[in-house]
Parts: structure tokens; C-alpha cells; sequence
């Protein structure tokens, strides 16, 4: 199953802009509260620049890049945990993500409604972070009504154990805390999976700021104080301007790295937070390469590599034998395979081999 990014943020913030810019595709983006009711989902490509360099050392018929989902989620309003706007629905559609990535509106335009009237990134965050946490005491709650009974009186091991981590959740979330910022022990990690609380998820934060500020974020209040926040938190802050994002989404990539040049900027914030993102959900490459094709595959930081294997095709997981593995930087530096060989830089590893980023992988198997 894929991994997703779910875009959420209050209403008319930016979110379906970045959404059509992330995807090159035409959602709606109104300007007005709730145009997107529905979850869009959509398939990126994760930029890539090792897989084209690849490409020019063996010249194959295809070149495919790696990717995972984005869903633009309805914008959420004050209440929401309590059914306000499309309360349930929206939360609902978090659940179902893997990372959260939170656009904040840093910019000012009065054509453009603001749900709460003023331009203020921190109360807008604190908002959407208040409903996720109030969405998620309520499932502690209802989840310690059906544990106490047998932790106090039948001091069953497993139920104390429970008992005792949804009483540190508890507190947490009412002290307006983040499920993600707590520290559990390890046998309580596994009981915690099974809650998905919306709080839990991992985040990164999308300052959407103006075509003004985007070339001088040192000196944008708005993204500092987003900023601020964003690293009080542990977590990651990405600048963007969404309707010029979307518009160099339909540039070829010759006129956008001309119009990138021109404002003085390495790769455009969409880039950024698809990297991001995919850091964030603790996502590796590795490759695949030969003269029919050269092609990323995502893993899971920590996979070994008959798991990374069967992700080729089931049957290499199921009849592994071994794998021939080097780095993509050492082919950079020696130019060929040949090269490699020589040097003794293409290595041979069995079933518990963890697989690395930017490994360049063939595998042995027999089924």
C-alpha cells in the first residue's frame, strides 16, 4: 500500500493550490471555505537527479522515478472535533494518512477570505493542532473507559500496562501536547500503533507566503514566526508562494529553471516539500539498473534486503539468494560497473543485509 501526505490546514490558507501545483493536475481551489469536500488523492514523482544520472551512464529504453500520494484534504474550521464545518469528515480523512503536511497562511490579501479575519500563522496552527488533539482525547477517553475496569480490579498484566500509557496520553493531550512529542517505553510503542491518533502523525509545516517575501524569508515575520514554532516543535518549516508554484508547475523544465535562476532560488518549494515529506515518512531509494531500465524503488528506512527484493517482484523475496549491491556515489566516481568491480566496490550481501539510500541493487534468486 501506498504511503501518504495529506495537505490540511484552515480553509482558503492555500491548501488545493499547492495540491494542483504538487500534482499538475486541476482540483478545485474557490475562494471560499470548504470548495474541497472530498479527499483528492494524487500520485507524485520524488525528484530525483540520481536517476537521471544513471540514465546517462546506461542509456535505457525507460528511466522511472520513484513516488508516493498526496491527498488535499477540506480545509478545517474551530469546532471540528466537535462536528463544526466538516468536522468528522475531515478528521476522518486525516486518519487515514501517513504524514500531515500543514499549510499556514503567511501572506496578506484582503480579496482572499481569511476564516478568522486576520492573518495570524501561530493562532492558525494552535487551531488545527487543538482539533486534532481534542479528536484524539476523546479516543483516549473511550478507550480508558474500556480498560480501567480490568486494570484496577482483575490487574490483568496487558491492561494495567495500557492503562497506565493512556493515563500519560491523557495528560499530555489535555495540556494541549502533541501524541507524537511523548515518550513511551518500548513495549508501550506497540499498544500505541493501534489507536492512529491524528496527533501521532509525523508533520511539516508550509508557509505560504507572498511572491515578495519568498525571496527574502530571513526578513518575513510571517515564516520566522512559523519557523519559530515549527523547531520549538522538533519539526520541519518549507516556504513556498502557492500560486506561483502552480504556475511554474506548468513550465517545461527548461523555463523553470530559468524562472528558478531568475528569483535566485535552487529548486522551487514544491521540490522541497516533496523531499521533505518523503524523509518525513522515513522513505529510502535504492536502484535498478541495466540497458532495458534504469528505476528508484521506495523503502522503509531499516528494510532488509530480500523485503527491498520482493519489492521488484514477489518472487525475488521469495527465492533470494543474494544480492550485488554498491553505492550510486562510487559509480559517480569510478564511471562504470567494470570500474567498480575492479576496485572491489560492488559488495555481495545476504537476507539480513539493511538495505541503504542510494544503494544500486541486482539480485540473485531461485524460485
Amino acid at each position: 500500500m501506498s504511503l501518504t501526505a495529506g495537505i490540511v490546514g484552515l480553509p482558503n490558507v492555500g491548501k488545493s493550490t499547492l495540491f494542483n501545483a504538487i500534482t499538475k493536475s486541476q482540483v478545485e481551489a474557490a475562494n471560499y471555505p470548504f470548495a474541497t469536500i472530498k479527499p483528492n488523492i494524487k500520485t507524485v514523482e520524488v525528484p530525483d537527479e540520481r536517476v537521471d544520472k544513471l540514465a546517462a551512464v546506461f542509456k535505457p529504453k525507460k528511466a522511472i522515478k520513484t513516488t508516493f500520494e498526496f491527498t488535499d484534504i477540506a480545509g478545517l474550521v474551530k469546532g471540528a472535533s466537535k462536528g463544526e464545518g466538516l468536522g468528522n469528515q475531515f478528521l476522518g480523512n486525516i486518519r487515514e494518512v501517513d504524514a500531515l503536511v500543514h499549510v499556514v497562511r503567511c501572506f496578506e490579501n484582503n480579496s482572499i477570505v481569511h476564516v478568522e479575519n486576520t492573518i495570524d500563522p501561530i493562532r492558525d496552527i494552535e487551531i488545527v493542532n487543538l482539533e486534532l488533539a481534542l479528536a484524539d482525547l476523546e479516543t483516549v477517553n473511550n478507550r480508558i473507559s474500556k480498560v480501567e475496569r480490568r486494570a484496577l480490579t482483575t490487574k490483568e498484566k496487558d491492561a494495567v500496562r495500557e492503562f497506565e500509557m493512556l493515563k500519560k496520553l491523557k495528560l499530555a493531550l489535555e495540556e494541549g501536547k502533541m501524541a507524537r512529542s511523548i515518550n513511551f517505553l518500548e513495549e508501550e510503542k506497540e499498544i500505541f500503533k493501534n489507536y492512529q491518533l491524528l496527533t501521532a502523525k509525523p508533520v511539516i509545516y508550509v508557509a505560504n507566503v507572498s511572491e515578495k517575501d519568498i525571496v527574502d524569508l530571513e526578513n518575513c515575520h510571517y515564516y520566522q514566526t512559523v519557523k519559530e514554532f515549527a523547531e520549538s516543535e522538533n519539526n520541519q518549516v518549507v516556504g513556498i508562494t502557492a500560486q506561483m508554484e502552480e504556475e511554474i508547475s506548468t513550465l517545461d523544465e527548461e523555463s523553470r529553471e530559468l524562472f528558478l535562476n531568475d528569483l535566485g532560488l535552487k529548486r522551487s518549494g514544491l521540490d522541497e516539500i516533496i523531499l521533505k515529506t518523503y524523509s518525513l515518512l522515513n522513505l529510502c531509494t535504492f536502484f535498478t539498473v541495466g540497458d532495458d531500465e534504469v528505476r528508484a524503488w521506495t523503502f522503509t528506512k531499516g528494510t532488509k534486503a530480500p523485503e527491498c527484493a520482493g519489492k521488484i517482484h514477489t518472487d525475488l523475496k521469495k527465492g533470494f539468494i543474494r544480492a550485488e549491491v554498491y553505492k550510486f556515489d562510487d559509480l559517480m566516481i569510478y564511471g562504470s560497473e567494470l570500474a567498480l568491480k575492479e576496485a572491489g566496490k560492488i559488495r555481495v550481501e545476504g537476507k539480513e543485509y539493511i538495505c541503504q539510500d542510494g544503494d544500486v541493487m541486482f539480485v540473485r534468486f531461485n524460485v
